[in-house]
């Protein structure tokens, strides 16, 4: 399981422009230059568009329950 600052991954989730998918997600992140922690846990979200940051928070909490 990887633990990430979820205070700062909110601040960052909640400026990207939804709705967006998991490739647009990951790229943003890239350019952004988020922690390479955050962009682990992003490359392992489903690919599916992302309405809200709250749909990637929830994606992100499935995978570190797993």
């Amino acid at each position: 399981m990887t633990t990430v600052n979820s205070v700062q991954l909110q601040k960052n989730l909640n400026e990207t422009n939804y709705p967006i998918s998991k490739k647009d997600l990951i790229k943003y992140a890239e350019e952004k230059g988020f922690d390479e922690k955050i962009l682990r846990l992003l490359k392992q979200l489903p690919s599916i568009q992302y309405e809200t940051s709250v749909d990637v928070s929830k994606a992100i909490a499935n995978i570190n329950s797993q």
